[in-house]
């Protein structure tokens, strides 16, 4: 028996594919099992920008201190207030799942609201097609939306090469994976 176990079946995001639908936003109260914070110098504009261009919501707030901004379950980002933000989007990334269908309409509202912050989308060797937004804080955040698995790409080739089969493979074959 293997210590394997498909964790699949907890997260929100849907399977890979031309008709993936994403999830409702999730209003709920869980313990975050991760998140990220996020310092502004301008609380309102941010909190527009990350609703209206990446599509969060927010979940709650105190005034003038602290935005809870949510948008799938387990997709959590506080903006906090802050003096000063650095003037430069750092190397390190923040990144969150969504499907393909939403790619085209995130890159519209976030070159609506900031015409320079976007860079793509662009796919990857990984199969996902990746948008890069920087956000009004110098945040740089990744949308990044799994494309459909071709067992025929280069992408499985990619996958295949450092040991991880393709879905219908055999999930003994993941084993040192999981």
């Amino acid at each position: 028996m293997s210590d394997y176990y498909n964790a699949f079946e907890m997260s929100p995001v849907p399977d890979p594919g031309p008709d993936a639908v994403p999830p409702e936003p999730f209003r709920g109260i869980y313990g975050m099992p991760a998140f990220v914070t996020i310092p502004t110098a301008d609380l309102p504009a941010s909190v527009d920008f990350w609703c209206r261009g990446l599509g969060f919501f927010e979940l709650f707030g105190i005034p003038g201190t602290l935005v809870h901004l949510r948008r799938w379950a387990f997709q959590d980002v506080l903006l906090v207030r802050a003096e000063s933000v650095p003037e430069q989007a750092p190397a390190m990334s923040f990144s969150f799942a969504g499907v393909l269908s939403e790619v085209d309409s995130l890159v519209e509202a976030c070159r609506a609201l900031r015409p320079e912050s976007v860079d793509g989308p662009r796919d990857t060797p990984w199969n996902t097609r990746d948008v890069e937004v920087i956000t009004p804080e110098n945040a740089r955040i990744v949308f990044t939306a799994a494309k459909p698995f071709d067992p025929a790409s280069q992408e499985a080739r990619n996958l295949e090469a450092i040991g991880i089969s393709p879905p219908d493979a055999g999930r003994d074959e993941n084993v040192e994976h999981a």
